[in-house]
Order: structure tokens, then C-alpha cells, then sequence
């Protein structure tokens, strides 16, 4: 997730509609207030991975362009409604994220994530970054599993954050049908009947001290064979103080396979550090994935990923650049990939 991205919202207008009024229990007219906001992104991108097919290497200049869409409400009871949608319109249109929030004012709010935006998977890489993740388009290899098979098609349960001791404290609850496999068309079921859900919690102190965790679990065992599914848990810790912040992140993912039985656990870890100095920000991350072993399956290497990046906003223009590099590609020792790229982006 870029953490540059900056938008200015447009307000077009407000009209008088009942079409929530049935869903969710209103009886009379609510203002909806409709927003539609841009983004557009270009990239100068080399990568060189001697160990890969020579399509994998080389040069490419890219343009990713984003309309965002926001429609806000509150009903008659102080319900509110919100509902996002991001469109893709570099070539045919699509659908690349949509959710839909009911917040329920001391109650809650019930949050239907149809494309991402689960809670879980919004803390896989939590780690601060001038532009990207350390995995973030640089990489074949993605350490930030958690929270992964719940993000699409899922319901999320928030509690509304409770104060005390200076610290604000969060927490939810994630449930998927059909996970792994994201959203049911309208009417339909999908095709995979393995549930899951996920629990975090958060906790976000005045001092600069933030920590939180969660743990993800599938109901994927297969006649029970092991008695429990592939179950994922994550924890950080970071540190903001003033311009400087500093995070710690690991992750674990206990593997059931196709079959129902011990599939190859994984383990991750993530550790950066980023300084923000007015519109210019710095940041230098690391992260590792490891795959165990399986019997008389060996372990692969240990993937290890760095990033340098740095990033200058003026206004609604960023400028970003990052150099990466991943050894033990693919968990094979030895394996080498580096990518450096350069951005501009646009918000709209």
C-alpha cells in the first residue's frame, strides 16, 4: 500500500434517496453525500534476477491510473452507511477494491469487505515505508501472508475504540465462507466451502508506542485429520517519535495441505525504520520468509528482502524511488533478484 498517496475529495452533490430506508431500517429520506477522487502513478522500473527467464529482466515504463468512489449516508436511527469502491482504468475497467461500513455508533460497526479491506489483512506489513513494502511489486517472494485468505468476501465486527490510560485500544472479528477464493457474485456461492476467520487487536498509546497482533484460522483440515486447520498469527511493536519511527513485525503460519495433513510451516519477519523531515521522508526496511521442512523435506532458504526508499511530496505530486533486493529467490540458495524504481504520482 503506497503511504504517499495524498487526495483532495470533490464534492458533487447531495440528493434525498429511501433506497437504504428498507435495507437497514430507516423510515424516511437520508442525505447521501457522493465523492469521486483520482490517482494516477507512473514508473520507471529495472529489474535484474540472473537466476530467472530473461522476460522476468529488463526495463519497463508503467502508468497505473485509479478513480476512487465514495458515497456516505446516516439514517434516521444515527446509523451511518459508507461504501468505496476503486476502479482500475489503466485499460479495461475493474473492480480492484469495495466496501461497505455500517457503523452502529456505540454498538460498532459491521464492515462487508467484498474486495480487501478486511481488518486482518490490513495489518499483514505494518511496517513505516517512504514509498512501498519491502515485497510491494519488488518481489517474487511475499512474506506478508496474514490475514490473506480472509481480506476478500469477508464480514468484519469492529468494536468502537475504547480510551484508557492514554492508550486507544481496537479490536475486531473477521468471518469468510469461502476463503481464499473472494467475493460471491450476487446470489451466488462460490465453489470452495473451507471458512475462515480472524481476530486482531490493537493498541495505540500517547507516548508513540503501538503494538497489536492477530491470529487467522481455516477451517481447512480435511476429515479432521490433524484435529485443527492452517492457523496464521502476527504481532508488532513500533515507535514514533517525532520525525522518527521504528517498527518490529513477525508472523507464523502453522500449514495444512490439500491432503489434511502437516503441510510446510512458514515464518516470517519484518523490521524498518523511516524519518520524515517536512515533505521529504526516508525509510530502510528488511523482511525474511522462511519455509520449514516436512519430514524428511528439507527447509529452503531463508528469503531475505531489503528496500532503501525515499519520497518528496509537492502538493498533490510524489516523488518516489526505491532500491530492493531479495536473496534466496524462491528459497533456493544463491538466487538473487534487484529492482530499482522511480515514481511520480498524482492525486486528483
Amino acid at each position: 500500500m503506497n503511504n504517499n498517496k495524498r487526495s483532495t475529495m470533490n464534492n458533487f452533490k447531495k440528493v434525498g434517496l429511501t433506497a437504504l430506508a428498507g435495507t437497514l431500517a430507516a423510515t424516511s429520506a437520508s442525505a447521501v453525500d457522493y465523492a469521486m477522487t483520482g490517482g494516477l502513478v507512473a514508473t520507471f522500473t529495472t529489474q535484474d534476477s540472473p537466476s530467472s527467464a530473461e522476460s522476468v529482466n529488463g526495463k519497463g515504463l508503467g502508468v497505473a491510473t485509479d478513480l476512487t468512489f465514495k458515497a456516505s449516508g446516516e439514517l434516521d436511527n444515527g446509523f451511518t452507511v459508507d461504501y468505496t469502491m476503486v476502479v482500475d482504468t489503466d485499460g479495461a475497467l475493474s473492480n480492484t477494491s469495495s466496501q461497505m461500513a455500517v457503523g452502529m455508533g456505540g454498538m460498532g460497526s459491521f464492515h462487508i469487505n467484498n474486495k480487501a479491506g478486511s481488518k486482518a489483512n490490513g495489518i499483514d506489513d505494518v511496517m513505516p515505508a517512504a514509498y512501498n513494502e519491502t515485497w510491494d511489486g519488488h518481489s517474487p517472494d511475499n512474506p506478508s501472508f496474514f490475514g490473506s485468505s480472509t481480506a476478500s468476501g469477508s464480514v468484519d465486527y469492529r468494536i468502537p475504540a475504547v480510551e484508557l490510560a492514554g492508550a486507544t485500544i481496537n479490536a475486531s472479528y473477521t468471518y469468510d465462507p469461502s476463503s481464499g477464493v473472494g467475493p460471491a457474485t450476487k446470489g451466488s456461492v462460490e465453489t470452495s466451502s473451507v471458512s475462515g476467520d480472524a481476530v486482531t487487536l490493537t493498541v495505540d498509546h500517547e507516548s508513540g508506542v503501538s503494538i497489536g497482533g492477530g491470529l487467522e484460522s481455516l477451517d481447512d483440515e480435511q476429515g479432521k485429520t490433524l484435529g485443527s486447520g492452517t492457523t496464521r498469527s502476527t504481532a508488532y511493536v513500533k515507535y514514533s517519535n517525532g520525525p522518527l519511527t521504528v517498527g518490529y513485525q513477525e508472523a507464523y503460519e502453522n500449514n495444512v495441505n490439500a491432503t489434511g495433513v502437516e503441510g510446510a510451516d512458514k515464518e516470517a519477519e519484518f523490521w524498518a525504520i523511516a524519518y520524515t523531515a517536512g515533505d521529504m521522508s526516508f525509510s530502510y526496511g528488511e523482511s525474511t520468509l522462511q519455509t520449514k521442512g516436512v519430514s524428511d523435506t528439507a527447509a529452503g532458504a531463508e528469503i531475505e528482502l531489503e528496500s532503501i526508499q525515499a519520497s518528496y511530496t509537492m502538493g498533490a505530486m510524489t516523488l518516489s524511488a526505491s532500491l530492493n533486493e531479495t536473496s534466496n529467490t524462491g528459497g533456493t540458495a544463491g538466487n538473487k533478484y534487484e529492482e530499482t524504481q522511480i515514481a511520480v504520482s498524482f492525486a486528483f
